[in-house]
């Protein structure tokens, strides 16, 4: 299934063993569980933190009744609230992984760079209030293409058991009041993409100089970078799979970003 998400109001992706709370995968297996007549389990292609949004997030399940592709999309919709969506599901092979078998993933970085806060998309969106120029951010951020040890980006309560991430693409754009950071990589650490957005900030506020990336980079000190941006400019864009899986590609987004290219 391709899960479409608004996280605001949702405790990240993860249902939360003895919390009470609402998080993305309760309310989508409930809701499967309406269809099956049992109790299901997901599997996703990243779990998002509090606040960040779902795009192209790909999940996958046992099917334990042998539902039609029609129920698990439209009768799961009809138990979701408004702000989760199934956009497609279809059958795979017993060997696919929704996060195993994944080779990329694609995060974007939304900020509203604006005197004011912005009331719509408030939820949706990042805010900053300096002036970003994004040609200094675009070329500071070339540096993270590669594989390297992404310590510095990396949160404290991160649990992947190497820092080393390859980085394929790196765009930094602006769209009338919105910065956009597009980012790709074989994986991410716990808060990377927020960690990267924040130094990212001060470099296009002319707070620090575009050589600062690099040296966090090569410093891999988590203590000397920017402080963690605000989740609710992040969207889990799109995820990539061999192509004999032959899943849908996910369109570009987030909705309102459609006249960007």
């Amino acid at each position: 299934m391709r899960v479409e998400y608004e996280g605001s109001a949702f405790h990240g992706w993860q249902a939360q063993a003895h919390r009470d709370c609402d998080t993305v995968q309760e309310q989508l297996e409930a809701a499967l569980e309406q269809i099956a007549n049992a109790p299901v389990r997901t599997h996703c292609a990243g779990r998002t933190d509090t606040g960040v949004h779902g795009y192209g997030q790909v999940v996958h399940f046992d099917d334990p009744v042998g539902r039609s592709v029609k129920a698990w999309v439209m009768g799961t919709n009809s138990g979701l609230p408004e702000l989760i969506r199934v956009h497609w599901a279809q059958a795979v092979p017993k060997d696919f992984h929704a996060r195993f078998s994944a080779y990329s993933r694609r995060y974007r970085y939304v900020i509203a760079n604006t005197p004011v806060r912005p009331a719509h998309l408030a939820r949706q969106v990042s805010w900053y209030r300096r002036f970003l120029e994004v040609d200094l951010m675009s070329d500071a951020a070339q540096v993270l293409i590669g594989e390297h040890d992404f310590s510095a980006f990396r949160a404290a309560q991160c649990q992947a058991n190497s820092p080393r991430r390859e980085v394929s693409d790196v765009r930094v754009e602006r769209w009338n009041d919105f910065v956009i950071i597009d980012i790709s990589a074989n994986a991410f650490l716990h808060h990377m993409v927020r960690n990267i957005a924040g130094s990212l900030q001060m470099i296009g506020a002319g707070l620090k100089p575009v050589e600062w990336l690099g040296e966090l980079l090569v410093g891999r000190d988590r203590t000397k970078a920017a402080d963690t941006a605000s989740p609710t400019g992040l969207y889990l864009l799109s995820v990539r799979y061999p192509e004999a899986f032959n899943l849908p590609q996910t369109p570009d987004g987030p909705a309102f970003l459609s006249g960007w290219v």
